[in-house]
């Protein structure tokens, strides 16, 4: 698996930082040809199946380019790559790309579907993190197959109160600025989709156990800062499905 990671590296004084080039090119080879872009972190042992991290962009970095969902360093989210090839941490790491504003849940499926083909994955480490409009496909995608993920790290999103119940075992690690300019921390849009202040509190009240970190003095981006919270990529790598692995096909076609 070194070719996915041995090129396009700095090393810096802050120690390294993963150009975009790093990470290929892929596109699922159903109807919708799903662009997607993956990297593979060294230290990978045999046949060791790895952790697999799938980051969910903002509705601003929509397109079919196969490149505007790593502006902005995938909006902090390859922070946890850097941080995986300081400590010699073996994952998959993929940004795929959405149209509409919206990320069905199928969608998501279909590409941890193409991606369990081409990479060394353990389906039963497959955690969802995503950023604004991300975060809701997050939330969506969690509520759609709960018994599929095994965790969620949702930041700066919203959702429906309203089918939390099965996801009340997932575990969850959300973020949120308490001066978001764009998603209210707790009203969301003031629709029917909340903040993530409100839907931790839900969860917490029918038994669920999320983390939850607010940023007073943050705004909708906090997400550079929140993705390189210590221990966040700890957190994530530690979480496995108890049960059977999801068959990820299936969930595409729903």
């Amino acid at each position: 698996m070194a070719m996915f990671f041995l090129s396009g590296l700095l090393v810096s004084g802050r120690g390294v930082a993963v150009e975009d080039s790093a990470l290929d090119k892929y596109w699922t080879p159903d109807a919708q040809h799903i662009p997607y872009r993956a990297i593979v972190t060294s230290g990978r042992e045999q046949d060791e199946k790895l952790p697999l991290i799938v980051f969910l962009h903002g509705d601003w970095q929509d397109g079919t380019d196969n490149e505007s969902q790593l502006v902005g360093y995938g909006n902090g989210s390859m922070e946890l790559i850097d941080a995986a090839l300081h400590g010699h941490v073996p994952l998959v790491y993929i940004a795929p790309q959405t149209t509409g504003a919206y990320w069905p849940p199928a969608r998501i499926a279909a590409v941890v579907a193409d991606a369990l083909k081409r990479f060394p994955i353990d389906p039963r480490r497959v955690v969802l993190t995503g950023i604004s409009d991300g975060a809701t496909g997050v939330w969506d995608a969690l509520k759609a197959a709960p018994a599929c993920y095994a965790a969620g790290v949702p930041m700066s999103g919203m959702t429906e109160v309203s089918g939390l119940a099965p996801i009340v075992d997932v575990p969850v690690w959300a973020f949120h600025g308490a001066k978001d300019n764009d998603t209210d921390v707790e009203k969301g849009y003031d629709g029917e989709m909340v903040g993530s202040r409100a839907v931790v509190r839900v969860l917490r009240a029918i038994g669920g156990k999320p983390r939850y970190t607010e940023y007073p003095e943050g705004d909708h981006v906090i997400w550079h800062q929140a993705y390189a919270t210590d221990g966040l990529l700890a957190w994530m790598l530690s979480q496995r499905l108890l049960g059977r692995p999801c068959d990820f096909s299936r969930v595409a076609t729903r």
